[in-house]
């Protein structure tokens, strides 16, 4: 029923194919026999919808991208895209975050300046810019400064998707495309969803159809304006001879607010070389006690246990050492094929099981019967497990 965001997503994906139009350069990078060519480095400023439609899409087509929101609980989202989120050194960016309806709030006098700061850092860096920051009932802020425009390289472009509420560069003009004197192209148009009309009539319609579902609960064509309905409430201006609106603000956050994650503290040379070292120590202790502990176990045994009993038994122990520190040391990624492969040939053993069917006593058919089943789950098991994880890495 949100027919903002439909038309946003529209904007952010329109807003990417207008700029490589006017890039005139490849997005993705490429080896060619006519030499090297770099991808495209694209920063998305703002990551509501219509932001991270234009992340998605720049990453689609090999861009490099950089995405920055006021807002640091989005920075799951942006890198889950394969973004790269431009964090803020400021104490106060977790206070700057969300205001309702998923908007940016309004930020702090020293926040713009840090955060002026760092685009004035990637404006000479980045080849596309595409701004999509917007305050409900505010102009747009002004987030790429005329000097970020004469630091950035000739061809680079720049699509302002606020330029219908003044723009987040300085040198935006609404409906218009401008090339300024160093060769930067800033793309001001406020039509983007209509330059998708067909899909964009397409996403329209279905917003108003589930509006109207939302209406009709019976599914009779019979309106019931339910105004305890959160939908229905925001989007109602009169009701029953009384202006309603502006709505009460939403009763839960668009994006709930995170934490921000500690960053690890960067460890020196020495530190790294003595956590090592006593990693190295704490395992070798680890090894020992074990072998220690193994060998007392094992002299125990040797006291009642006659010497036939004891080869075998010093043989499968020292197996089964071996086979821990093999497997032990697998990248967890094999563990599934690899184990699965182990246990279908390690069940070999079912021979002994085969040849104890034949014995005269009940009790051993019976085991051996028990054997050669377990046995025989292992072997279909593991083949049929290690070959469907193989064939996740085949051409079809």
């Amino acid at each position: 029923m949100d027919a903002l965001s439909s038309m946003a997503n529209l904007a952010g994906y329109r807003a990417v194919i207008e700029a490589a139009n006017n890039f005139g350069r490849f997005f993705t990078g490429q080896v060619t026999a006519a030499g090297k060519i770099p991808p495209a480095k694209v920063l998305v400023v703002g990551a509501g919808v219509a932001g991270l439609a234009a992340i998605g899409t720049s990453v689609s087509l090999g861009a490099i991208t950089l995405a920055f929101d006021v807002r640091p609980e989005v920075a799951e989202q942006i890198e889950s895209m394969g973004a790269e989120f431009v964090f803020l050194d400021f104490e106060g960016q977790a206070q700057d975050g969300a205001a309702t309806g998923g908007y940016a709030a309004p930020s702090s006098p020293e926040f713009r300046e840090k955060q002026l700061a760092k685009f004035r850092e990637l404006a000479p860096e980045v080849d596309i810019v595409i701004t999509t920051a917007l305050i409900p009932g505010r102009p747009a802020p002004k987030l790429w400064t005329e000097d970020m425009v004469a630091a950035m390289k000739p061809g680079s472009v720049i699509v302002d998707l606020a330029a219908e509420k003044g723009g987040n560069c300085d040198l935006t003009q609404p409906d218009a495309r401008v090339v300024t004197d160093n060769g930067v192209i800033i793309i001001g148009y406020t039509d983007f969803p209509s330059r998708m009309a067909r899909q964009a009539s397409n996403l329209y319609a279905s917003n108003i159809r589930h509006m109207l579902t939302d209406l009709t609960p019976g599914k009779d064509g019979v309106i019931d304006h339910n105004m305890e309905d959160d939908v229905i409430r925001g989007a109602t201006v009169t009701h029953a001879g009384e202006i309603t609106y502006p709505p009460p603000p939403p009763k839960v956050a668009a994006i709930a607010a995170q934490k921000p994650k500690p960053k690890p503290k960067e460890l020196t040379p020495e530190e790294k070389r003595a956590q090592e070292l006593a990693a190295f120590r704490a395992q070798t202790r680890n090894q020992v006690q074990l072998l220690l502990g193994g060998g007392a176990l094992v002299l125990l045994a040797g006291l009642f246990a006659p010497p036939s009993f004891m080869q075998h038994f010093i043989v499968f122990v020292l197996a089964v050492f071996v086979g821990f520190q093999v497997i032990w040391n697998v990248s967890h990624s094999l563990h599934t094929p690899l184990m699965a492969i182990t246990n279908a040939i390690s069940s070999i053993i079912i021979l002994g099981a085969l040849m104890q069917i034949g014995s005269s006593s009940y009790l051993v058919i019976l085991l051996a019967a028990l054997s050669v089943f377990m046995a025989g789950i292992n072997i279909v098991g593991g083949f049929m497990v290690t070959r469907r994880m193989l064939a996740m890495f085949q051409k079809s």
